[in-house]
């Protein structure tokens, strides 16, 4: 079997040992007896069979001539050593291996049958450009540097993987070219350095079989695995903390340049944003970023050209730029990143992403300022030390989140997801300016301008009224108790005190019946803990016969209010209960509408749910904002509040106590601005004249119809207040669609109510909420809908 037939290379390849019987031919003339015959005797080996020396490509001799060839290699592969050294001769870059060490036969035979050994950082599809380079060498003098170190990965006899590095010694190699080589030129290879990965240039400058290979290889192999679990390790630990440190980067610099074998080059990094899909320069002592060059931040579009950016962002591949200088020129300065090194007087860099599953996280940039130095060949080299620095950023970068979660937390308290991109914004200017030396870091102003609000609240109707009776029963069963015992106390033991106890008793209780006040409940408590208490605890230490009454009274009190706590547990319950479930509810649509186009949230848990929305381009970032996107979100706020109604009253029964609940809708037609007051850590409205849409907000709920005594929220109803013709003519036309759904009723109202202080004008939209079976259809309608309606 010809080895050249199943082999895609630019080698005549052919198995020869004339390089290393030269080496026997010298030997043979020395003054040393011992040296001279040992050399004659690999001499006769060759002379008897002349092939070895002449060269073949015919596999199938290797198995003829095994014990000739292992009588050549005698004092390449010593058999004192054979168990200790770990060496094969073969064809190199190939499998072909015809002579080894007994050790790395052992390591084979641990591994298993199964095991097929192959070149582990060496891929299929480089083999025959590797072999190019190594032409460019022997032939013409070019040292392009590409000394990659080589590597198996060999499982042993545990399975534990185990890492051998090879160093090969190619002194018994002649490579000349034969009549299928062209001449290579200047121009050629000046191409060929631009173009590492483009195998078809590769196969034209060097067609398959154009150079003759005769020789062989000894490769000397160690293990590794320690020094390659170390590395492991130090990639994990590579530049923690460090970015402060002023010797951090010219120690990493100098790391470039010794694996590089290059002295003038420099080292920088660009960190990638991808909400906005820009790079950001990294802050640190001695960091530099040439992409960027005095910018704070560029997008990538406006720091790349169109081939540059798909190639560093989409495909997470590196490239080069030999000749900074006469890509400027070709380009006539068009390309921006080419126009940027040039005005730094670079002349070749190599642009590399650090990038893991998840995508790019930043850029590494090496430049140097002598031109062709920097190219897509010793870009290659970057392949073996890519991993450390994605290891070292990912760890970066969850400690940068960290610390801008950090300070978020510090400064403000838990963001919308909606404005969350505008505190990391300010968290970045806050962590820049804390590595500036000119200022002092600042948390600057969070505001959002020209916003539209949303508000709206369902409300346990009669929540004071139904918590008064709560703990009117409650007080009033425990002074009853109280009295039971009190009673026949002074049946066995006549005590003045007691009797003054029973009387103030009494008079607590015509009190809770006939006139209770917000400040009966405070002075009952104190009276039942501080006064009945005391008196209780003894009489069930000097009355044996009440012991297990005053027990019966203890055990019917709470441990932390000091009272009986039954009924106002109940309505306390139910109020928890329903805001567990309406926010549970309202927090499940608020997902669905933040897929309809994106807005700030919040809710708030009062004696019902209170929410805020704010929609508008300030919020979003995008170009993209439509008053559609206000009037649906209009339509689905109505619609949320009909179904949380429905969802109440459907499931009515589960609740401890009957409450009735009422729904409010407050319309604001003008646009506002909000801010984020760090002192209260919330947003509220920004200016003075937007302050009146959180006055009607706080009062509106309780304001009377104009000229009478009924509060503008009802229950079964559902209310929309608001100022503006405008908005009642809109309104009208979302009652109508929703009412042709049967989600509301006919029975609408337009109402005025009474003044406000400092708010007047306001009028209300008030109707029927009709209550739907569970098993009706309760779905949000859609914008197509809603826009028929409109239009109708």
């Amino acid at each position: 079997m010809n080895i050249n037939h199943h082999i895609d290379s630019p080698f005549n390849l052919n198995v020869s040992f004339n390089k290393l019987l030269d080496k026997y031919e010298e030997l043979s003339l020395a003054n040393n007896d011992f040296q001279v015959s040992n050399a004659q005797r690999v001499l006769q080996i060759a002379e008897e069979n002349p092939v070895l020396r002449e060269g073949f490509s015919d596999l199938s001799l290797l198995k003829t001539y095994e014990k000739e060839i292992a009588g050549i290699l005698q004092d390449s592969f010593s058999p004192i050593l054979t168990l200790n050294e770990i060496k094969t001769a073969s064809i190199p870059l190939h499998d072909v291996i015809f002579n080894s060490s007994e050790r790395f036969r052992n390591i084979l035979k641990d591994a298993g049958d199964d095991f097929q050994l192959e070149i582990k950082n060496l891929p299929e599809d480089d083999t025959y450009i590797v072999a190019c380079t190594i032409i460019l060498m022997f032939c013409y003098g070019y040292d392009l540097n590409f000394k990659r170190p080589f590597f198996y990965e060999i499982p042993d006899k545990k399975g534990v993987m185990r890492y051998y590095k090879i160093l090969y010694n190619a002194d018994f190699v002649e490579i000349t070219p034969n009549e299928k080589a062209p001449k290579l030129t200047q121009e050629d290879y000046d191409e060929l350095i631009d173009n590492f990965e483009n195998i078809e240039l590769w196969r034209e400058k060097f067609p398959p079989n154009s150079y003759d290979f005769k020789g062989f290889v000894i490769s000397n192999i160690f293990d590794v695995t320690d020094d390659q679990s170390i590395s492991n390790i130090k990639s994990s630990l590579l530049g923690k903390g460090k970015r402060k440190d002023e010797a951090f980067m010219k120690d990493f610099q100098d790391i470039f340049r010794s694996l590089l074998g290059l002295k003038d080059i420099k080292v920088g990094f660009s960190i990638y944003n991808k909400e906005e899909d820009s790079f950001v320069r990294v802050y640190g002592a001695g960091m530099t970023s040439y992409l960027l060059n005095e910018l704070e931040a560029s997008y990538c579009t406006d720091a790349l050209c169109n081939w540059s950016y798909e190639r560093l962002i989409k495909e997470k591949k590196y490239f080069t730029i030999s000749n900074v200088e006469e890509a400027y020129n070709n380009s006539e300065c068009n390309v921006p990143h080419i126009k940027m090194l040039y005005e730094q007087g670079i002349k070749s860099a190599i642009f590399a992403p650090i990038a893991n599953d998840t995508g790019l996280m930043g850029i590494l940039e090496i430049v140097s300022e002598q031109p062709k130095v920097l190219n897509s060949i010793n870009a290659n080299k970057l392949v073996d030390v890519m991993p450390f620095i994605v290891s070292a950023v990912e760890r970066s970068k969850r400690e940068e989140e960290n610390l801008i979660e950090a300070v978020i937390q510090k400064e403000c308290t838990s963001i919308h997801s909606s404005v969350h991109w505008k505190f990391v914004q300010e968290a970045r200017n806050y962590i820049k300016s804390e590595y500036s030396k000119d200022e002092s870091p600042t948390f600057r102003k969070i505001a959002f301008d020209n916003v539209y609000p949303l508000f709206g609240q369902i409300d346990v109707k009669g929540s004071s009224d139904s918590r008064n009776e709560a703990t009117k029963k409650d007080l009033v069963m425990q002074l009853n108790l109280a009295e039971k015992i009190l009673e026949k106390s002074l049946e066995e033991r006549h005590i003045p005190f007691y009797e003054q106890i029973k009387f103030q008793i009494a008079e607590y209780s015509s009190e809770l019946n006939n006139n209770f006040k917000v400040d009966s409940e405070h002075a009952i408590t104190v009276f039942l803990r501080e006064d009945v208490k005391p008196v209780f605890q003894l009489i069930a230490k000097t009355q044996e016969a009440l012991k297990e009454d005053v027990e019966g009274y203890f055990s019917k009190i709470d441990e932390d209010l000091n009272v009986i706590y039954f009924y106002r547990k109940h309505y306390d319950d139910t109020i928890k209960l329903i805001n567990t479930n309406m926010s549970s509810l309202l927090d499940d649509k608020q997902m669905e509408a933040q897929q309809m186009y994106p807005h700030f949230f919040e809710r708030f848990k009062t004696d019902g749910v209170e929410h805020n929305m704010y929609i508008g381009e300030s919020i979003t970032k995008q170009d993209s904002f439509s008053m559609i996107y206000l009037y649906n979100l209009r339509l689905w706020q109505l619609q949320v509040m009909c179904e949380m109604e429905n969802a109440y009253y459907q499931n009515q029964h589960e609740y401890p106590v009957a409450l009735d609940v009422a729904s409010m809708i407050l319309v604001f037609n003008q646009p506002l601005s909000i801010r984020f007051r760090m002192d209260e850590k919330r947003f509220d409205v920004d200016g003075t004249y937007n302050a009146r849409y959180e006055v009607v907000k706080k009062r509106v709920d309780k304001a009377f119809i104009k000229g009478t005594e009924e509060r503008i929220t009802e229950k079964g109803k559902l209310t929309i207040v608001y100022s503006q013709k405008e908005d009642e003519e809109e309104y009208k036309k979302y009652i109508s669609f929703l009412q042709s759904k049967n989600i509301l009723d006919n029975d609408l109202e337009i109402l005025e109510l009474e003044d406000l202080q400092g708010v007047t004008g306001l009028k209300a939209l008030r109707t029927s909420i009709l209550y739907h079976n569970e098993n009706d259809d309760k779905n949000f309608y859609t914008y197509n809908d809603l826009m028929e309606t409109i239009k109708s």
